[in-house]
């Protein structure tokens, strides 16, 4: 990845071994600061601190039964702060849950495989290069306009 700056990723998976698969790729390809959580609510905690993007799992129920699920923790993180891009990370391969997910505001819905991590990697500099390019495009605009 070819980001100057360090971003702050915040990942949140229920699952234990996916997470730590997780943090360890984007540590292994990039200059991140990852912070991770094991349910919604430790997250949504911690949105006050602005990460760059959020890699949110869909389900979140393997660690206590009554907490709230990805779509709450998306709806949450976005009541607090709409503009932290959230993607949306799934074992459930149905089309169905992605579209809820974006109707919920996620900016796109990965399922878990083996080539999940090469996607994320892909939207996540998706993501920076069109903010950039937003910037850009403001200063260019406040110098015409």
């Amino acid at each position: 990845m070819n980001i100057s700056q360090k971003i702050t990723i915040f990942l949140v998976d229920d699952d234990a071994l996916f997470l730590r698969a997780l943090e360890i790729d984007f540590l292994q390809h990039g200059d991140f600061t990852i912070e991770t959580f094991a349910t919604g609510e430790s997250c949504v905690k911690k949105v006050c601190n602005n990460p760059d993007i959020i890699i949110l799992d869909f389900q979140l129920d393997g660690i206590e039964k009554g907490a709230i699920n990805g779509i709450e923790t998306l709806d949450r993180i976005k009541a607090e702060n709409p503009k932290i891009p959230v993607i949306m990370l799934s074992s459930q391969d149905k089309i169905e849950v992605a579209i809820d997910c974006m109707h919920h505001g996620a900016i796109d819905y990965v399922v878990k495989s083996e080539t999940a991590f090469m996607r994320l990697q892909s939207i996540v500099e998706r993501v920076f290069k069109y903010q950039k390019m937003e910037k850009q495009l403001g200063w260019y605009m406040e110098r015409m306009g």
